[in-house]
């Protein structure tokens, strides 16, 4: 009796795929990705469309900067406005460089502090280790509005009051427990065989923090340092209640005390020339540091 065969599909059989299927797939992806794409257009002009306001109504004259309803483009090109803010007060460099100092005593405050108690509360053991983590992280829950007051009474106690070094210090310590968090996970995410071969090798504690993890966690530093600059260049409310004295204001104290026109009315120009100039060192920071930006964050969210 013959046994029917069976025959097998080949290995040319097998991987040929149906016309049909070779077809929709990859038109179906090509929709999908200009949706995709289309949607995140879309989305990168609605956040960039406010910015490209104040840009452009920096450079109207000044009576079509207040025109209501605006204008949409400036009928000619002017600088007047940006003159006008240059020579306000102390003068536009004084604020700048006031704003500089803060945030570059800011950066370098919650770097040093964060690199060292998320180094510590990564690889140290301690007692009530957890707990006072968990203490740290509960702070970030306290609005600092609502402290004002003491902070205020505290700066003036230790002579800190109007100077540009106690508003540094402030921001410091509302900056620390995010940052601590973000470099503690940092650290967590690099294996610890790489320090134990340090020890091998003879490096102590610090030189193995120094010259084996720095460089691996400069994601998250970077991430840490941008978050601390962007927080103390543009904070406004501590700076206004803490500093007195015009010659220290920060620009967006300057801002604030610029804008105001006779009457009450707000002088849109002088205000939009100053955004226009407050943005430009956050995106150029940004700008540059973006690849280690998103790196720490991933990095920073892989642990709780």
């Amino acid at each position: 009796m013959n046994q029917p065969s069976l025959t097998l599909p080949t290995m040319e059989h097998a991987a040929m795929p149906d016309d049909d299927v070779a077809v929709v797939v990859p038109r179906a992806l090509r929709w999908r990705s200009g949706l995709v794409l289309a949607f995140a257009f879309l989305v990168m002009l609605l956040f960039l469309f406010p910015v490209f306001w104040s840009i452009v109504t920096s450079f109207k004259p000044a009576a079509e900067a207040s025109a209501s309803p605006p204008t949409f483009w400036p009928s000619r090109m002017s600088l007047q406005n940006y003159e006008e803010l240059l020579h306000f007060g102390a003068g536009l460099w004084r604020y700048l460089w006031n704003s500089t100092c803060v945030a570059l005593m800011t950066v370098a405050g919650v770097v040093v502090l964060s690199v060292l108690g998320g180094y510590g509360f990564s690889r140290f053991r301690f007692p009530y280790k957890k707990l006072i983590f968990m203490l740290v992280l509960a702070t970030m829950m306290i609005p600092f509005q609502s402290i004002l007051t003491p902070l205020f009474i505290l700066l003036n106690f230790l002579h800190l009051h109007n100077t540009l070094g106690g508003l540094a210090l402030v921001y410091i310590t509302f900056q620390l427990p995010f940052s601590i968090f973000m470099m503690r996970n940092s650290f967590d995410c690099v294996p610890r065989e790489l320090e134990e071969a340090a020890t091998l090798d003879g490096c102590n504690v610090l030189s193995s923090l120094w010259r084996v993890m720095l460089p691996i966690v400069k994601p998250g530093i970077v991430t840490v340092a941008l978050f601390a600059f962007f927080t103390a260049w543009n904070e406004l409310l501590v700076a206004l209640v803490l500093i007195s004295d015009a010659d220290k204001f920060t620009l967006p104290v300057l801002l604030q005390s610029a804008q105001s026109q006779f009457m009450g009315g707000v002088n849109w120009g002088v205000m939009q020339a100053g955004i226009t100039i407050s943005i430009l060192p956050c995106a150029a920071l940004f700008l540059l540091l973006q690849r280690f930006y998103i790196n720490g964050l991933i990095a920073g969210a892989v642990k709780a």
